[in-house]
């Protein structure tokens, strides 16, 4: 911030620091242009929808070409300009050109860091394919890391933005039945926390959702119970409304949110035999 010589005051940057969170504020809350990732699946294709409004544009991405076509439909009939770009994130080349092209005619005001994929260990419990557990690592944490980066350098010259990653309650505490799932939605954790309290400064909000079970196929394909479901427009309207807020954790519905946190607290004795009795044990 520059002033004039002799007129630099504490009342003039309190007021100048004001005025600037009431334009950061501005630009977050009400985003012309919103980036998506994984918007073929179903949370991000319910976000697209619940940001979808005249005047607003959405940039879309996904790896199946038909349901990001048909979520862009829908996007539109409400009133959106939308992009799409069907692409495989875990081509880093692919993934860092779409981003450049993309950043240089236009710095999204939000983006959501919402692809992911999922394993398991199996029925027979016998692991996690390796191909599978790398291809976990690659999009949930390589790709999701490399979006930042890309979208990351024209927010700060900007000075506001606003990123949301898609994190998961399962990153409170290790199930047995998904170790590679919950280690990557931890390291987004992680890695959030850590982005909102450097950036903070700058202009650039950052935050960690963490969903519980939503209806999707990748919680389809979840080999245990799925307490509080909720549907994707539920899940999407609560992680708009929090961003709105800037809330630094958005985690629902709230008593698995409590349960979760609750592991991660509690002696590992107890909380192993608490997976166990809800049959998440390995």
């Amino acid at each position: 911030m520059s002033t004039r010589p002799g007129h630099s005051t504490a009342g003039d940057a309190r007021v100048a620091d004001g005025s600037r969170s009431e334009k950061v504020l501005a630009h977050t809350t009400k985003p012309t242009c919103v980036l998506i990732t994984g918007a073929s699946g179903s949370i991000g294709g319910a976000l697209a929808e619940a940001y979808a409004a005249p005047g607003r544009l959405l940039v879309l991405q996904g790896r199946n070409e038909d349901k990001l076509g048909q979520a862009a439909l829908r996007c539109r009939a409400l009133g959106a300009s939308v992009e799409t770009c069907v692409l495989d994130l875990r081509d880093a080349s692919a993934l860092s050109a779409w981003l450049a092209a993309t950043t240089a005619r236009m710095v999204p005001d939000l983006v959501v860091v919402n692809a992911g994929v999922n394993t398991n260990i199996g029925p027979d419990h016998a692991g996690e394919p390796w191909d599978k557990t790398r291809e976990v690592l690659e999009v949930n944490v390589l790709a999701a890391f490399a979006t930042i980066n890309g979208v990351l350098p024209g927010m700060r010259a900007r000075g506001h933005g606003q990123i949301a990653l898609i994190s998961s309650l399962a990153a409170y505490y290790g199930l047995p039945i998904t170790p590679s799932y919950c280690a990557s939605k931890a390291a987004l954790k992680a890695y959030g926390e850590a982005l909102r309290g450097w950036l903070a400064p700058e202009g650039i909000r950052i935050n960690v959702v963490m969903p519980g079970f939503v209806e999707s196929r990748m919680c389809d394909e979840f080999p245990g119970p799925k307490p509080f479901l909720w549907t994707a427009e539920k899940a999407a309207r609560a992680i708009k409304h929090g961003l709105a807020r800037n809330r630094p954790r958005i985690s629902f519905p709230f008593p698995l949110n409590f349960g979760s946190w609750l592991l991660a607290i509690l002696p590992a004795r107890h909380a192993e035999r608490a997976l166990r009795w809800m049959h998440y044990g390995g």
